[in-house]
């Protein structure tokens, strides 16, 4: 027993760990199209061409590498993905230096290949670990350590590359201050690595010869495919915009800005950790309310702290937060339910930033990302519930294909952008929410006879 419970810990800090890595790497791509906007001198949709890059790598090699991890197993799988990361990450030192947009592009591609390697193989490890039914749980645990990394993503891009960038003369030297956090980045990826290719995980699940019926003839893994594809596009749609948006509508600096998109993709870390609460097995009251205590004091501090300590934003941050626990309660710890009221809540917070203005669309457009929170623990959980072990990494290929979703909706909303201004984009993320409430209250609830 002691053996078991010592291999899963093992298991869930590796995870954990590269959850968080290529957390960073993909909220950093996301914020960086604003400070390439600028340095490439490029319309709103040529800007949200990096997370085109970065995202339509889902859609051509996902499946093909759930199938591969078949072969190789998650533990070498890890290792590929880390070094693709890596080779991705240095490629941006020469984009910087030649100033080049292409290559700046195909870096973020091999990068991203290096982080579709990893979660294809990280999804499946995670529901696998341990039982089914505190699955949710422990993919909301883990999604939140990938948030408190899309936090300090762009929190970092804001005090040192918006603030160097401020300073600098020339595009060339404002292409430049991207260089050394991609190096940082690269090397840390090599190093784990390593220590994963040195470390002996616990195995689970493999692949099976005998599956019970195709993958595709489960409607709810479809289906589920979808609310991926609508969840990332206004994810990530509202996450690269954001920034621009507060500039231009709300005459903000860049690099306040940068902090509330911070705020953001921290509410994402907030509420995952509210989602791995309640979707635990933990029975005792008093310590289920103590952790969620503590995580609205993490909601006050790192609101604070990301904003140069100001404690009234803080406070807000964790006013949100509390309102976010509540809502969560109407879920009654039901994955589906859940899923349900966060959808048509982010909706509503969709269409209060297209038609709305000052403090209320501020804060309506940074707390869509504490209700955007459990919406990929859940709507992969719903997708793959039911499914055996030997399904499971080609169901995971088929989701993960359509995280393309970050690719497609960031492009139409920089176009509805450029041509009806950066409110109105808004609404296309309040669509993706609605198909994201069918699905939570129907779709997932299909299952092949």
């Amino acid at each position: 027993m002691e053996q078991k419970n010592a291999n899963y810990g093992l298991g869930m800090t590796v995870i954990g760990s590269i959850f968080f890595i290529f957390g960073f790497a993909t909220t950093f791509i996301i914020t960086l199209s604003s400070q390439v906007k600028d340095i490439f001198t490029l319309t709103e949709f040529n800007a949200q061409l990096l997370s085109f890059a970065f995202f339509i790598t889902y859609f051509f090699i996902s499946i093909p590498i759930g199938l591969f991890i078949k072969k190789i197993g998650y533990r070498s799988a890890l290792i590929a993905g880390l070094l693709l990361m890596a080779a991705g990450s240095f490629l941006f030192f020469p984009a910087a230096k030649l100033l080049s947009f292409p290559l700046f592009l195909g870096a973020t591609f091999v990068l991203a290949s290096g982080v579709v390697f990893l979660q294809t193989a990280a999804n499946p490890y995670v529901t696998a670990l341990g039982s089914e039914e505190s699955a949710g749980g422990r993919i909301n645990l883990v999604q939140a350590l990938n948030s408190i990394a899309t936090m300090v993503a762009p929190w970092i891009i804001a005090v040192f590359i918006f603030k160097g960038a401020k300073e600098m003369l020339t595009n060339i030297q404002k292409a430049e201050t991207v260089q050394m956090p991609f190096i940082i980045i690269g090397i840390i990826v090599v190093l784990a690595a390593i220590a994963i290719f040195l470390t002996k995980l616990p195995e689970v699940g493999g692949s099976s010869d005998t599956v019970r019926k195709s993958v595709w003839k489960h409607p709810q893994v479809i289906l589920g495919a979808f609310g991926i594809f609508f969840y990332v596009g206004a994810e990530v749609g509202t996450g690269g915009l954001i920034l621009n948006y507060l500039k231009s509508t709300m005459a903000m600096d860049p690099i306040l800005a940068g902090k509330y998109v911070a705020i953001y993709w921290g509410g994402a870390m907030i509420g995952r950790f509210f989602g791995s609460i309640l979707l635990s097995n933990i029975t005792d009251g008093v310590r289920k309310y103590a952790y969620v205590a503590a995580v609205l004091v993490l909601a006050l501090i790192s609101g604070s702290f990301v904003t140069d300590w100001t404690w009234n934003i803080g406070g807000t941050f964790m006013v949100v937060a509390l309102a976010n626990f509540i809502f969560m309660q109407l879920g009654k710890g039901n994955a589906g339910r859940s899923l349900a009221v966060f959808a048509l809540l982010a909706a509503t917070l969709a269409l209060l930033t297209a038609f709305t203005s000052g403090s209320v669309a501020l804060w309506a457009v940074v707390s869509i990302g504490m209700f955007n929170s459990i919406m990929f623990p859940n709507i992969f959980t719903l997708a793959v519930k039911d499914l055996d072990p030997g399904e499971l990494s080609t169901a995971s290929g088929i989701i993960n294909t359509l995280i393309c979703g970050g690719a497609i909706i960031p492009l139409i909303m920089g176009k509805i952008a450029d041509v009806s201004g950066y409110s109105v984009a808004f609404i296309v993320p309040a669509i993706c929410y609605l198909y994201i409430f069918f699905y939570a209250v129907k779709g997932s609830k299909l299952r092949s006879a």
